[in-house]
């Protein structure tokens, strides 16, 4: 006679799966599929900025722009190679204005010194006081408007790098005037007795342009009152004006920086989907990624409860039970 084969209760129900154990296969694994996807999701949606870790962030992102951008080798000779080449293409296309701005606001000296101060200022104070305002007033746009910010300054960096560019007030034989030397005033990093601590020939792109208009468009889009978006459309005007009227920069380094600040909204809107006034005010709750969780251990308890009841295909018949053969002593 041919091998007996005994089959299990196990061996039945591996073969033919009960639709309990089939539907929590199925369940379970719809609901990993949606954990993942919630939490890629979680992080491209904007959370709740806290304090501490701004200010940390903000601080160590600052400290390593300026370690970079002074890592940048002073390539003098290049960059005022540069600085030449872009003051005759200013007069080949009929712009070059920059040296009749800068004698004229250095005829009247409150102007000049006033705008002195400016460039030295309210390039850092503006800006922080832009983000205290989002963090507060509108979390919810905050992430995405800081990382327009931060992809604006890390991809002028490149700038500094590839192109080095002298400032016109550094120019030989330009006629420019430093008005922080003659007038013995702060109002440049690279001036006077800053000029060490700071890279000289790293005026393209304009980060002050780059800033003031990223602290503008953001303060128009944003605030309600006419007067704050009046003031938010002015800012960038005047900082041009003042970077022009300082001989720290030609109007083209001003294009470099709405070129860079072009680049950081599409990163922004790359990555949140949406440019940051489109977001909505206030941060949504994790509440979909919460309810997944929750719903796990509920699931695994009503499996684990059904699985351990035997499924009736299991189970012999009484009528089968009656007619099966005993055996004998």
């Amino acid at each position: 006679m041919g091998d007996s084969h005994v089959t299990t209760q196990e061996d039945r129900m591996a073969a033919n799966p009960s639709p309990i154990v089939a539907e929590a296969a199925a369940t379970g694994s719809t609901l990993v599929g949606r954990t993942r996807s919630w939490s890629l999701r979680s992080l491209r949606s904007p959370r709740r900025p806290r304090l501490w870790f701004e200010i940390l962030l903000i601080a160590v992102s600052y400290w390593l722009y300026s370690q970079v951008r002074n890592a940048v080798p002073e390539q003098q000779a290049a960059a005022l190679r540069n600085a030449d080449w872009i003051w005759s293409l200013e007069h080949t296309v009929g712009l070059a204005f920059e040296e009749t701005v800068n004698r004229a606001a250095n005829s009247v000296t409150w102007l000049i010194v006033s705008m002195n101060y400016y460039y030295a200022t309210l390039h850092f104070v503006v800006t922080i006081g832009v983000l205290i305002w989002l963090f507060r007033r509108h979390p919810g746009r905050y992430a995405a408007s800081r990382l327009i910010l931060f992809s604006t300054t890390a991809v002028a960096l490149l700038g500094y790098y590839l192109f080095p560019l002298a400032p016109p007030r550094l120019m030989s034989g330009g006629g420019f005037i430093d008005t922080v030397m003659l007038h013995q005033t702060w109002g440049s990093m690279a001036s006077g007795n800053f000029k060490h601590m700071s890279n000289q020939y790293a005026a393209m792109p304009s980060m002050h342009i780059g800033w003031s208009l990223w602290c503008g468009l953001t303060i128009c889009a944003l605030a309600t009152a006419p007067w704050a978006r009046i003031l938010g459309l002015l800012y960038p005007v005047a900082t041009l004006v003042v970077i022009v009227a300082t001989a720290n920069h030609f109007w083209l380094d001003a294009v470099g920086g709405m070129a860079c600040l072009t680049f950081g909204y599409a990163v922004s809107y790359a990555w949140y989907g949406r440019l940051p006034h489109r977001l909505p005010r206030r941060p949504a709750t994790a509440g979909g990624r919460g309810r997944v969780r929750s719903l796990l251990p509920v699931l695994a308890r009503r499996t684990r409860t059904r699985t351990d009841v035997p499924h009736p295909s299991a189970q012999p018949s009484p009528a089968a039970a009656h007619s099966a053969p005993r055996n004998s002593g």
